[in-house]
């Protein structure tokens, strides 16, 4: 049962003796439904083309900066009065935006107030996913002739292409890869570990030329033709993963084919099953070996949502019943939800919010509150809702 708290009293009454007159003022306090919640516009006054992420460089600037899917980075101030965006990057012509295509993913390097890297993914004209590298020309400007490929992975098909980029609590660079598109695997490569797609993959960035890989990848090393990069395997189309800022577990969404969509703590070696299992049922098929494959912690059939957007732990003070759980929503339907997962024990999910737009992607700035990207434009945040 939810509880109604109230936050201080409703009513403080300060009795002041002036030359003789007696005021009474009362002071009155909103009282929170504590764990009810509403979504407001972040940015009044902003809207972006497309919004597919916002990140925060955590370097004591108070900056946002805002992925825009057709191939462009705005800069804000991390205030709701904030009027003005500042174009950090723009390769609109590099990048094909079609479909699930375009500019994807961001990350600042861990020691970004030092080096002043910046890495992205995006969809070339041809269709195959790049991860880059910018430098700055200031600290708000990308250096576009700076870029540096770091990765480029050929993509049979325009969708399933992962997109999400971020460093580790390790320091190395995770990258999610779909399936290569399709419909049901039809490349083949989820559970192929000699190529890249249907995975997530691990690199070292600060070692090697364009990178090495870590000596405890799974593969590392390994006679079998295996991608030494993969890190995870067995993955639809992971969109957006996260670590928690607390137990460094990486939580990852991965989208479905035709009736469930699932939610997985991303081990070292994990192999999720796609195209064996979609969630926890077997994929065209009555029966098959489950045994064998890492299950989601929770999942979802299509009558609840169809197309799953992966969020984070929540580690912020502003919405006090959401700490420690995931909030994650549905790009389709709108919803947001909480998952309260403690390892070893049940899983418990509950409604948070219902929007009427198309969730693209979440995001935290510096004090971990989170935010909430729609295609539509606008950029939305929770808030208590007052009785």
């Amino acid at each position: 049962m939810r509880e109604n708290t109230k936050i201080a009293f409703l009513v403080i009454l300060i009795i002041l003796g002036i030359g003789g007159l007696l005021f009474v003022i009362n002071l009155f306090v909103p009282s929170y439904a504590y764990c009810d919640y509403d979504y407001v516009n972040a940015f009044p006054n902003l809207s972006f083309s497309q919004p597919v992420g916002i990140y925060s460089p955590n370097d004591g600037s108070n900056r946002l900066f805002v992925l825009e899917k057709g191939g462009s980075i705005q800069i804000i101030d991390n205030n709701e009065s904030a009027t003005s965006k500042h174009l950090f990057l723009d390769i609109r012509d590099q990048v094909s935006d079609d479909g699930e295509r375009g500019l994807l993913g961001l990350a600042f390097h861990p020691n970004f107030t030092n080096n002043n890297f910046t890495y992205i993914y995006y969809t070339n004209n041809t269709g195959d996913s790049i991860i880059s590298r910018f430098s700055l020309e200031d600290e708000n400007t990308a250096n576009e002739s700076s870029e540096y490929i770091i990765l480029r992975v050929e993509q049979p098909a325009s969708n399933h292409n992962g997109g999400q980029i971020a460093f580790g609590p390790d320091g190395y660079l995770y990258i999610a890869l779909g399936d290569g598109g399709g419909g049901g695997d039809t490349y083949g490569n989820a559970q192929n570990r000699e190529t890249l797609l249907g995975s997530i993959l691990r690199i070292d960035i600060d070692s090697g030329d364009p990178y090495a890989i870590p000596g405890d990848n799974p593969f590392f090393g390994n006679d079998q033709g295996y991608k030494e990069e993969i890190y995870a395997y067995g993955l639809r189309n992971p969109w957006r993963f996260s670590f928690d800022n607390e137990t460094e577990l990486l939580w990852a969404a991965d989208v479905g084919q035709n009736a469930w969509e699932e939610i997985n703590i991303i081990d070292n070696g994990g192999n999720y099953g796609w195209p064996i299992l979609e969630g926890t049922h077997c994929y065209e098929s009555l029966s098959c070996n489950k045994s064998q494959y890492d299950a989601p912690i929770y999942e979802y059939s299509h009558s609840f949502g169809q197309s799953i957007t992966g969020g984070y732990v929540y580690r912020g003070n502003q919405l006090p019943c959401l700490n420690g759980k995931y909030i994650y929503g549905d790009f389709i339907n709108g919803k947001i939800w909480a998952l309260d997962y403690t390892q070893g024990t049940n899983v418990q999910n509950e409604i948070v919010k219902d929007l009427p737009y198309k969730i693209t992607s979440f995001g935290e700035d510096s004090n971990k509150e989170l935010l909430i990207c729609t295609i539509e434009g606008n950029i939305y945040k929770l808030v208590r809702m007052i009785k």
